[in-house]
């Protein structure tokens, strides 16, 4: 008997699939949620608090400081490759990550869409030039030595679970053209994913034969609207996740447990299309 997730891509080729923090956890990447779709640890930094605030600047940082180089050297996994093996067989229309690793284009995906943009960059607020994120963060190691001996557990995309510290005197790099404010070249809690970035990959979700999540609660709207979108489409939806979903009532197929257990066999078994 063939396996239910084979016979799901089988059925409906052209997939947009939708991918999540449960992809890179094997990449010793942490993701947000419990299995209830519950937060893990203190909810991440708000888009406002770092735009207003010069203390909630120095406190990201800094943390980042430690967590950043864990996100700088992570490694595709066998998830990222078997999802590059169905877009080389012929099985993915659309990939479309809320995660901010990169780790998909690392493992030779061709068709991404970073829905909440990619930590490897940083962004100025004023001018808008972009830099590279090692190069911002070695210039902020050297104003900021004494920070070098810290230690801490790693926390999701690239921060780390920095406690207890005195951020008051951490020197916040500005950006080398112009002087102004940087910020990671990603969607923070409590702003919005660019129209554009939205609307291309609605198109094309309803050009795809299904929708397949993997590693995704959807407690995030940005992802849940593709499945609310997709029942209106009339298109069926399968999910690949540990726990709960947001749209475990609008799933045509649920797979509950280990996402590589489920995704690599199927990606193996199926047969490369014309």
């Amino acid at each position: 008997m063939t396996p239910p997730l084979t016979d799901f891509i089988a059925q409906h080729p052209r997939l947009f699939i939708l991918t999540g923090a449960g992809c890179s956890t094997q990449s010793g990447i942490p993701d947000y949620r419990d299995h209830n779709g519950q937060w893990k640890r203190q909810p991440p930094v708000q888009h406002r608090d770092f735009l207003t605030r010069h203390a909630t600047r120095q406190r990201f940082w800094a943390r980042s400081l430690v967590g950043w180089p864990l996100m700088a050297n992570a490694r595709p996994n066998g998830v990222h490759n078997s999802l590059q093996l169905l877009e080389e067989k012929g099985y993915c229309r659309q990939l479309v990550t809320q995660n901010v690793d990169r780790l998909h284009q690392q493992a030779g995906q061709q068709r991404v869409i970073d829905l909440h943009g990619r930590s490897d960059q940083v962004i100025c607020m004023d001018c808008q030039q972009l830099h590279e994120r090692n190069t911002i963060h070695q210039q902020m190691a050297a104003e900021n030595p004494e920070y070098a001996h810290y230690s801490a557990s790693a926390a999701p995309d690239g921060d780390a679970d920095l406690e207890g510290i005195d951020f008051s005197q951490f020197r916040v790099t500005d950006c080398p053209a112009c002087g102004g404010m940087l910020k990671p070249n990603v969607v923070f809690f409590g702003d919005n994913v660019p129209k554009e970035r939205v609307f291309t990959a609605l198109d094309s979700l309803q050009q795809s034969d299904a929708l397949l999540v993997v590693g995704s609660s959807l407690m995030v709207y940005s992802g849940f609207r593709f499945c609310k979108q997709a029942v209106k489409l009339n298109i069926p939806i399968a999910a690949i996740t540990h726990g709960k979903t947001r749209a475990d009532e609008l799933l045509t197929l649920k797979l509950d447990g280990d996402i590589s257990e489920f995704l690599i066999p199927a990606a193996a078994a199926l047969i490369p299309l014309a």
